[in-house]
């Protein structure tokens, strides 16, 4: 069966009152939920120069984590994902409006990776990213939804441009800003000694995709691992928050389906 472990850390940064990012996962207590339901991580962060995005991240973690726990055995996390990120987003932006008289505007990014048998299913809303690193190589298994990021994939804007403009922190799509909200995800086979690596800008903005992955590597303490990270990001920038979710997978079960049904492959 899938077998891994998993470190996380939270860091307000050093020039930030407090830390608007928000983490949590849901971890089988059985071998038989482990199979049925599977693991899931998670991470938010609250959209900054609004009201409340501390607000906004804890909400949409935790209704995503609760949403993952009522799912139905065995319903592909595809779906699970896709469901429990737009009950998210419903909820957060209910939640702003019913926040004082005419309401407030809350609105946050969200990761998710959702885990089982020898599967990872990520799902995503704004600029919170997913990593999967193997053999030392770290490879985006999402997209920043961000204005420049959108004009970089149509051709407007070049990388290096996309790199030095103002504007590229800028949100394209957030959880709770409007009452429906896009959820792109996808599905990847993951092997023994593949890690997983879910963060908030704070990390993904101060250090590259090849440092995170050199120390992810060289590291055999996850939990060490992720306190560098987070070391290493308040050393190079500081301004944000910055949130880690590390996951080492040591073994998986290989499947396959038939009929919408999973069966153990020899």
């Amino acid at each position: 069966m899938l077998e891994l472990e998993f470190a996380q850390r939270s860091d307000p940064g050093r020039v930030r009152g407090h830390n608007e990012d928000f983490l949590g996962c849901v971890v089988p207590d059985t071998p038989e939920r482990a199979r049925s339901h599977g693991w899931l991580f998670a991470l938010a962060d609250g959209v900054g120069g609004q009201d409340l995005g501390e607000v906004a991240s804890r909400t949409a973690v935790e209704s995503m984590l609760e949403g993952f726990r009522r799912a139905a055995p065995g319903e592909p996390h595809s779906s699970v994902l896709a469901r429990v990120v737009q009950a998210a987003n419903t909820l957060v932006y209910e939640t702003g409006r019913a926040a004082g008289p005419g309401g407030v505007r809350m609105a946050t990014t969200l990761v998710a990776c959702a885990l089982r048998f020898d599967r990872a299913t990520v799902a995503h809303v704004g600029d919170s990213r997913c990593y999967l690193i193997r053999r030392g190589l770290a490879a985006a298994l999402t997209r920043d939804h961000t204005l420049v990021n959108d004009q970089v994939r149509i051709g407007v804007m070049s990388a290096k441009e996309a790199a030095r403009a103002e504007t590229r922190h800028v949100l394209s799509r957030s959880v709770g800003n409007d009452l429906f909200v896009s959820v792109d995800t996808s599905e990847h086979q993951i092997f023994p000694e593949d890690v997983l690596l879910l963060c908030s800008d704070g990390l993904h903005g101060a250090l590259p995709a090849a440092e995170i992955a050199d120390l992810v590597r060289d590291d055999d303490d996850l939990h060490a691992a992720a306190e560098r990270l987070v070391e290493l990001a308040n050393q190079e920038d500081g301004s944000d928050n910055v949130t880690v979710q590390l996951i080492r997978i040591h073994s998986v079960e290989r499947i396959g389906m038939y009929r919408g049904r999973p069966y153990k492959l020899r």
